[in-house]
């Protein structure tokens, strides 16, 4: 008996293209205006904390390579009942996650570094979760990649540090967090 199929043939290869297009340009196709300032205030707070403008680009591409891949599996209606809690339940958390950020930001002095990475921490977990079964172990390490760089204790410390360098980095991520908020999006 054949095993093949043209559906998971195609989704495979819309994948792996998707995957290598993570490049600024390409990725604007993808994610809109607001997301896209977000990233690029990332991946500015990610470059200047590591002092490694080349890592910083991966946490970044790793970032935008799994929403994609995660964009693809959605639109092909690959997730099962049980994954789609799932889903429901990573979009809560980061619904949460951003809120928190926001409100953070909003009130001084209130930032507790192990709540912001509790939550990032449960994201992350969520997301392996979902994709569990349909995406590789290099996918499940950017995953990991992503949501551990960000979730690191001392870099949120330096983060919502009201008197320190990446405050106007935190501002215009609050504020996409906002937009995004409120336009239901996350």
């Amino acid at each position: 008996m054949d095993a093949f199929n043209a559906k998971d043939m195609a989704m495979k290869a819309q994948k792996k293209i998707l995957s290598s297009m993570a490049t600024k340009s390409s990725v604007q196709m993808f994610i809109d205006d607001t997301t896209s300032e977000i990233l690029d205030e990332l991946y500015r707070v990610s470059r200047d904390y590591l002092g490694n403008k080349s890592e910083a680009q991966k946490v970044i591409k790793d970032l935008i390579k799994i929403a994609v891949k995660i964009g693809v599996l959605f639109r092909n209606n690959r997730f099962s009942t049980e994954e789609l809690a799932v889903a429901q339940d990573f979009k809560k958390k980061l619904h949460q996650g951003a809120m928190t950020a926001i409100s953070f930001y909003e009130v001084d002095f209130t930032f507790e570094k192990t709540v912001m990475a509790d939550i990032l921490t449960s994201c992350r977990d969520l997301l392996l979760k979902l994709v569990n079964t349909h995406l590789t172990t290099k996918s499940h390490g950017r995953i990991n990649h992503v949501f551990n760089h960000y979730s690191d204790p001392q870099l949120l410390t330096q983060l919502y540090n009201p008197d320190g360098p990446f405050r106007p980095n935190l501002t215009k991520i609050c504020k996409g967090l906002n937009k995004l908020v409120e336009d239901g999006t996350i």
